[in-house]
């Protein structure tokens, strides 16, 4: 009987896992099909209409009718898009589900999650290039990346930084320092400048400083500055942050969702430390981790290393010498990286906000 359970039981741990791997594929193929139907257009187009065929989706799109009519009913098969029950093929009309526009089309929405599909489309292109980082311990850059890691990266942020502005009101003396007339303020690893842009928009006299080392991410971020009718106070340096205090004084200092990508983060928080006036506060937004590991993690963790194995580590260990934080940057790393810096301590200042924390030094 002993014998029997042991095996049954490791018979439905095999059966279990299968089971898990079997998922995992079709959440794959559902993602990259969502990257298809992203980068063609054709869920805009269907967005746009109340119901297409593959042909008048191929037609509005300018893309192949058979590619289309696959994947519309990949779709309608793993449930993205309805259908009605038309039995001829090239009758059939496809509209998106309830609930896919704001996830997918929607980019000022906190639900648009679209670039998670780009992010791990970028990632895929790199594979063998992150093989061998694995092996060797070298790293796979933002730059290698390319593009829709960029761009995915800014869109993923874009929607929680628009709030950043409406955060810091109700946190007095964050607030009083962006309203003081002539108040400047540093913006470390500024990426696509939706952060330095929403502050810029809010507090209208504040003027803006944010560096990044991405050529590309710079350029961006100038374009969107111009776009938003914030150039004339916020600049973007392409610059290492690590020399802020060059481009000093600075009322405040802050990181959105970026020191843990850092090859040198104490170094950073040195600088920021000599870069910001008296008093001024330092503030870091980063990833929402546990205090400590364990395993069976719940998703965000989950999330977290996910990006960290295939992103964030890689890039910071494409810079050497490098900390190798990779995007699990818990509070006690932090820590230690403040200390180093010259600081005290870190303080949470604000514990939740989605996925993410606010941290302050002192």
């Amino acid at each position: 009987m002993t014998t029997i359970t042991i095996t049954d039981t490791a018979q439905d741990a095999t059966t279990a896992f299968a089971d898990r791997v079997m998922k995992a594929t079709l959440a794959w193929m559902d993602l990259m099909s969502v990257h298809l139907g992203s980068q063609l257009g054709w869920y805009a187009a269907l967005a746009d209409a109340d119901g297409l065929t593959f042909g008048e989706l191929a037609g509005r799109t300018h893309t192949d009718p058979r590619y289309a009519r696959e994947w519309l009913e990949q779709q309608a098969a793993t449930g993205i898009l309805d259908v009605d029950g038309a039995t001829d093929a090239a009758a059939r009309s496809f509209r998106l589900a309830p609930g896919v526009a704001e996830v997918l089309l929607d980019r000022a929405s906190t639900a648009y999650l679209e670039p998670f599909a780009r992010m791990a489309a970028a990632s895929g292109t790199q594979l063998e290039a992150l093989i061998d980082a694995y092996r060797t311990g070298g790293g796979v850059s933002w730059e290698q990346l390319g593009a829709h890691a960029r761009e995915a990266q800014a869109d993923l942020n874009r929607p929680w930084l628009q709030q950043v502005p409406a955060l810091f009101a109700d946190v007095g003396r964050l607030d009083d320092v962006l309203r003081r007339p002539g108040a400047r303020i540093a913006d470390l690893g500024s990426g696509g400048g939706w952060s330095s842009i929403s502050l810029a928009q809010a507090y209208p006299q504040l003027a803006v400083v944010g560096f990044d080392v991405d050529e590309a991410s710079v350029e961006i971020a100038r374009r969107n500055a111009a776009e938003a009718g914030v150039a004339d106070r916020v600049e973007f340096l392409l610059c290492d942050a690590a020399l802020v205090h060059e481009h000093g004084p600075f009322d405040a200092v802050f990181a959105f969702e970026c020191l843990h990508d850092m090859p040198h983060p104490a170094q950073v928080l040195a600088a920021a430390r000599r870069a910001v006036r008296e008093g001024g506060p330092v503030v870091v937004m980063d990833e929402a981790t546990e205090e400590h590991f364990s395993a069976d993690a719940g998703e965000l963790e989950r999330l977290l290393y996910g990006f960290s194995l295939f992103v964030c580590l890689p890039d910071g260990l494409s810079h050497r010498p490098s900390a190798g934080t990779g995007t699990v940057m818990r509070p006690s790393t932090l820590r230690g990286y403040a200390r180093e810096a010259g600081w005290s301590d870190v303080r949470i200042l604000i514990p939740e906000f989605g996925t993410f924390r606010f941290y302050e030094f002192v």
